[in-house]
């Protein structure tokens, strides 16, 4: 049985998406400050950019503007991903720490893509009801 999701901040997308933006927010905190008015700054757009297109999109009007919505976070997650790689080749991240942040982002990129399908089955079958 689904449990009922009230709002976005309920849904556990949200909530992993939030996580992770924190975690962002930490870490490059220790980043040479060279990299604040650059990589420091698309890491952390990139990762609140999850959440708050979430939000968003769950505030929008209909179905087909949220599912838009999410397909930004989900593209965010992607930017994210790239930004996590170069770091730790750069050496700003431990191995460990890419890791656990990639597989969080992966799994993040995941629920996105679930509630896009999600989105996308519900507007297919409410446009076959009304047809």
């Amino acid at each position: 049985m689904k449990k009922r999701v009230n709002s976005v901040e309920d849904m556990d997308v949200f909530k992993k998406a939030h996580k992770i933006t924190i975690e962002i927010y930490k870490i490059t905190k220790a980043f040479p400050q060279h990299e604040n008015f650059a990589l420091v700054s698309q890491m952390r757009r990139a990762a609140y950019s999850i959440p708050s297109n979430l939000m968003e999109g769950g505030y929008r009007i209909n179905k087909k503007e949220y599912r838009h919505f999410v397909g930004i976070a989900r593209g965010s997650v992607g930017e994210l991903k790239y930004f996590l790689l170069l770091s730790k080749d750069l050496g700003y991240l431990s191995e460990g720490k890419y890791s656990f942040l990639r597989e969080l982002a992966e799994e993040v990129s995941k629920m996105l893509g679930g509630l896009i399908k999600s989105l996308t089955e519900t507007d297919t079958n409410t446009d076959t009801k009304h047809g």
